[in-house]
């Protein structure tokens, strides 16, 4: 996905070399002015500042998913069971922070089915940079799939320091968002459930 092609705030790649013989790829990609929204949250001393903020967290969030998914990014068999098999896989060969009771719970209690969209795969407040209180980029975008997009909303409200501690945080990015569309069940099997594996 380029900037060509969407008017998500996504950086340019300025040059791309693939190593086949080598399978490896490497990407220059355009600097992005700012600052971790983390970082800007945590200094915003002004309660409507932050809340703006919060509000435009949400609303970004909905613009991607609501952009056209590129090809490159759709994989040959539904999200959620080819991430429950990487979540396996994971588990077998790294350390991870779950186990098999819980990996066989996430494979046997799935969420309900839901439209498919593009999403980010690691939607948080450390992969989206704003500058003067402006949105400028988010980065990060190599779990980037055709997949559901109530993963990117549960990864985005998890609490942390001075950032969706409370449910004043959630209820404002919700807002930008358009709408709550996930529940405590749907949060808990994406963060500490299927999560735990990755």
């Amino acid at each position: 996905m380029t900037n060509e092609t969407t008017k998500l705030p996504i950086p340019k790649v300025k040059k791309f070399v693939e190593q086949k013989s080598q399978r490896e790829s490497w990407a220059l990609i355009e600097f992005l002015e700012g600052e971790t929204l983390r970082t800007a949250l945590y200094n915003e001393k002004n309660k409507e500042k932050r809340q703006e903020l919060l509000f435009n967290f949400g609303n970004l969030l909905s613009q991607l998913h609501s952009t056209s998914c590129p090809n490159e990014l759709m994989y040959e068999r539904q999200w959620l069971d080819e991430l429950l098999y990487q979540a396996e896989y994971n588990l077998k060969n790294y350390k991870v922070d779950g186990t098999e009771e819980l990996l066989e719970r996430i494979k046997t209690n799935k969420p309900n089915v839901y439209k498919q969209t593009l999403i980010h795969g690691d939607f948080t407040i450390d992969n989206v940079l704003v500058s003067d209180g402006v949105i400028t980029g988010v980065i990060d975008w190599s779990a980037g799939a055709y997949g559901d997009p109530r993963y990117d909303l549960s990864l985005a409200m998890r609490p942390k320091p001075n950032a969706f501690e409370n449910e004043t945080d959630k209820h404002i990015f919700f807002e930008g968002y358009g709408g709550k569309v996930i529940d405590k069940n749907v949060y808990d099997y994406f963060v500490n459930g299927l999560n735990e594996f990755f």
